[in-house]
């Protein structure tokens, strides 16, 4: 199996379970991980956004990263998620990390430095010829700050041989339009919005790395993979069922939404790491009387 044909489908920007004095949970996490992999997601990420990485260390991430490989075991892939906004800090993690067993690297764009497009490009000029492993790159302006543009994304994927895919989360179909346009052809678009992953798809995108999938791998990864053999009119019906569903997972911040619910259904706490919190009562009721409808 090529490693595009490894990242088609849905991947799972996984949580990170904690206990209540906010060490790592690993007995929910392995758990989690079976759950994940017995209802057919085709890949994990570890360490991204979701799994609350903005307050984990180097070292932590380390470990999350071997228990991953040693629990998964091969029966998925695997993304070591490995970012910053300094880059020769990143430069020095992807030298020293240890990532056997992983398919490829996600790093997201620099974040609140706010660097224009030539930054951008350096950054990732930069840690593409440092790559132990394969890069998708990640563009999410919401939480960065500032968007890697459609013309400085093609750019990227034309000069640098390691980054081979862009998670795109800048919402933007101006922007799909172009890179789905410009783009080599073996460069994946793949959706980092899981309410736009069915649209995505039609454009071109080779599948989504979800939060909601944490909660519903199958259901999700059900729509996802009839999508991707053009049969929109069927997976339809499950994209608007998940709509309402997505929008409440960050109504009050992530992972607290895909946490609650994955409490509900008795997989994972709420226990997260400041400045991320619980729900609100009303919210968590909220989430309740929808998980109703599914």
């Amino acid at each position: 199996m090529s490693l595009q044909q490894k990242l088609t489908g849905t991947g799972i920007a996984i949580v990170t379970p904690f206990t209540s004095n906010g060490d790592f949970d690993w007995a929910t996490l392995e758990n989690l991980i079976n759950f994940w992999i017995d209802n057919k997601i085709e890949y994990l990420v570890v360490a991204g956004t979701t799994g609350e990485s903005a307050t984990l260390t180097r070292e932590e991430e380390q470990e999350l990263f071997n228990f991953a490989k040693e629990k998964v075991a091969g029966r998925a892939g695997l993304v070591a998620g490995i970012g910053g906004n300094d880059t020769r800090e990143v430069v020095h993690a992807f030298q020293t990390m240890q990532l056997d067993g992983y398919d490829a690297i996600l790093s997201v764009a620099p974040y609140y430095n706010k660097p224009g497009q030539e930054g951008l490009y350096q950054h990732y000029k930069t840690i593409d010829t440092v790559a132990p492993l394969p890069i998708i790159m990640y563009n999410v302006p919401g939480r960065t700050g500032q968007s890697i543009s459609a013309e400085t994304t093609v750019r990227i994927a034309k000069d640098c041989k390691n980054i081979i895919a862009t998670k795109e989360a800048s919402g933007s179909f101006d922007q799909f339009n172009y890179i789905m346009k410009h783009k080599p052809a073996e460069f994946m678009l793949i959706s980092g919005d899981d309410p736009i992953a069915f649209p995505m798809i039609a454009l071109g995108a080779r599948g989504v790395i979800s939060v909601v999938a944490n909660a519903y791998p199958k259901e999700f990864g059900d729509m996802i993979r009839l999508c991707l053999e053009g049969k929109f009119a069927e997976a339809l019906p499950l994209h608007l069922k998940f709509t309402d569903i997505i929008t409440s997972l960050f109504a009050e911040g992530s992972p607290a939404g895909v946490k609650q619910y994955l409490q509900e259904m008795g997989l994972c706490t709420i226990n997260a790491r400041l400045p991320v919190v619980p729900v609100s009562d009303a919210h968590a009721a909220k989430i309740k009387s929808l998980m109703a409808t599914v």
